[in-house]
């Protein structure tokens, strides 16, 4: 069965772009690959932070709405984006965390793994998880965190549904995960390959009112296709589910379907290539405002309405 094989990336809602921009570079060392707009809404910056080459699933990225209220937890939301970090280097974070201010929670086993987590500026639960699975990854050498501590790329993902059920089915049956277990309340569910970047945990809070998107909050899932081939299959089986997928979708860097899945969270589907390297030199990624080829008439307007962005606050290695 063609299906998806992993995340691809996960969108949240930041505050002030500057602000992020200094954590998840300056703090955090991932290299902004690719500075951009939301498509849809072009008044605002698309940001994206992911490894050297910005491999597909090493890719975290942020629409920064300032004016938005923060994020209500509730069921049919993400709860927590994990990020894939060396064996080992918890100790090394926590210090580094801890010494740009950020409150650190203290390491626990997870399924397994050591996982620690923190809050970042702005109200989103990020997770780092340790593993030694391998991973498409290619270190930053202008990171502020030594290569062999930078954040790998995109781990797991949590959710939290109204019930486990229906999500699993559509899970297994449609999109090809397995059922791998559960631990404290947690529904472990896996892609083929079973390694860091594979893995989406569900947890079932019934009681739950509906949560809401603000500051802070996962905007949306996208998870991997190879080709617009297997994005197509995979897409004719979700219309087939009552999912009601979204037309493929032209992001120029990747092609994308989107849609909800049972519980409310909004997925994505989107292709491996061509990539962010596709429209300026892979030395300079991110550098600059890029924009795909229907906006760049407007290019004056929309660069009026952004905020100007310097270079991150960068937090120096110890």
């Amino acid at each position: 069965m063609s299906t998806i094989t992993a995340l691809h990336h996960v969108t949240c809602i930041a505050g002030d772009a500057q602000e992020n921009y200094d954590f998840y570079t300056g703090v955090l060392g991932m290299r902004m690959v690719k500075r951009s707009v939301n498509q849809d809404v072009p008044g605002t910056y698309h940001l994206f932070y992911a490894d050297a080459d910005g491999h597909a699933g090493t890719d975290l990225t942020f629409f920064p709405w300032p004016e938005m209220a923060p994020a209500s937890p509730g069921v049919g939301l993400a709860s927590e984006v994990g990020l894939a970090v060396p064996v080992g280097s918890l100790g090394w974070w926590h210090e580094r965390l801890t010494t740009a201010g950020v409150k650190v929670e203290a390491p626990v086993r997870r399924f397994a793994e050591d996982v620690m987590t923190f809050v970042d500026p702005h109200g989103l639960r990020v997770a780092l998880v340790e593993t030694s699975d391998a991973r498409e990854f290619t270190p930053w050498g202008d990171s502020p965190v030594p290569a062999e501590r930078q954040v790998r790329g995109l781990h797991s993902m949590r959710l939290v549904e109204r019930d486990i059920e229906t999500t699993g089915r559509f899970l297994t049956n449609i999109l090809g995960f397995s059922e791998a277990g559960s631990e404290d309340g947690w529904h472990r569910f896996l892609l083929p390959g079973a390694t860091s970047g594979r893995i989406l945990d569900i947890r079932a809070e019934p009681g739950q009112p509906r949560g809401k998107w603000g500051t802070g909050g996962v905007h949306h899932l996208a998870w991997r296709v190879p080709d617009d081939d297997t994005e197509l299959a995979v897409r004719e089986r979700i219309e087939a589910a009552h999912r009601r997928p979204t037309p493929v979708i032209d992001r120029f860097w990747f092609k994308s379907v989107y849609f909800l899945e049972p519980g409310g969270v909004l997925f994505e589907l989107a292709t491996d290539g061509p990539g962010f390297a596709i429209d300026e030199p892979a030395d300079t990624l991110g550098e600059h405002l890029v924009l795909p080829p229907w906006l760049e008439p407007r290019r004056a307007e929309i660069e009026a309405a952004l905020p100007p962005l310097r270079a991150p606050r960068v937090l120096a290695s110890a």
